[in-house]
C-alpha cells in the first residue's frame, strides 16, 4: 500500500481550488486566476507551484493551452480538506420580479466551498450578467460571493435591488444622497430618488471567475 501524498498548507489550498473551479465552472482554472486568487505577484508564482503538485503526482500539466491542468487519481485524498471548513453556498440565478432573493425558484444549485477562499463568510453566490462591473474585474458570467447585509459602506460592491431589477454595482453616499455607480464608462450611474423601491440585498465578499469558459 503506498503513503499518502504528503502536501504543504498551500499545496493543500491550492489544490482545492483547482477543485472547486472545475466542479463550479466545468473548467479548471488559469495560471493568473491561481495567482489573482492567493495573492501571488505572477503567474510565475502560480506555476511554480503546479510544477511541484504535478511531481507529487496529483496534478496533469499539459502545455500549451491556458488551462492545461488535469487532476490525477491521487488528488482527491490529497486535498481533502476538513468538513468544518466547506460551505455549502446556493448559487442564485435570474431572480423572478418581486421573489426574495434566495427563494427556492431562484437556486440553481449548491456549491461546497472552501471557507478560505472568502475574506467574510459569503451566504450565496450571484451570477453575474453584463458587464457593467468589468472594471473591477467582475466578468459576465462569473460567480459573486455575498454576504446578506442590508447595510454598506460608501465605496463597497453591493448587491441592490431596484424596483423589481437584481444589480451589482459599488454604492456611493453623499450629502446629496445615494447612487449606484457602474465601473464601465459605457453605463451611467443610478441615482437613488425615490422613484422606485430601493434596498440593499448585500455585500460582495469574493468572486469566481467564470466568464468566458
Amino acid at each position: 500500500m503506498s503513503a499518502p501524498v504528503k502536501l504543504t498548507a498551500r499545496q493543500k489550498q491550492i489544490l482545492h481550488f483547482i477543485e472547486q473551479r472545475i466542479d463550479s465552472c466545468g473548467a479548471p482554472p488559469t495560471r493568473a486566476e491561481i495567482a489573482e486568487a492567493f495573492g501571488f505577484k505572477s503567474p510565475n508564482a502560480a506555476a511554480e507551484h503546479l510544477r511541484a503538485l504535478a511531481r507529487k503526482g496529483v496534478l496533469e500539466l499539459r502545455s500549451g493551452t491556458a488551462r492545461g491542468i488535469r487532476l490525477a487519481a491521487l488528488a482527491s485524498a490529497a486535498s481533502q480538506a476538513p468538513r468544518t471548513t466547506l460551505l455549502a453556498l446556493p448559487l442564485i440565478g435570474h431572480v423572478a420580479a418581486g421573489a426574495p432573493i434566495l427563494a427556492h425558484q431562484c437556486i440553481e444549485r449548491y456549491y461546497r466551498l472552501d471557507r478560505s477562499l472568502f475574506a467574510e463568510r459569503p451566504d450565496y453566490l450571484l451570477r453575474v450578467r453584463g458587464l457593467s462591473m468589468m472594471g473591477a474585474g467582475i466578468l459576465d458570467g462569473d460567480l459573486l460571493a455575498v454576504r446578506r447585509t442590508p447595510e454598506a459602506q460608501s465605496g463597497q460592491i453591493v448587491v441592490a435591488r431596484l424596483g423589481d431589477e437584481i444589480t451589482v454595482k459599488r454604492l456611493r453616499r453623499t450629502r446629496e444622497g445615494i447612487s449606484l455607480l457602474p465601473e464601465n464608462p459605457s453605463y451611467l450611474p443610478i441615482p437613488i430618488d425615490g422613484s422606485q423601491p430601493f434596498a440593499i440585498e448585500g455585500r460582495a465578499v469574493g468572486l469566481l471567475r467564470c466568464g468566458g469558459i
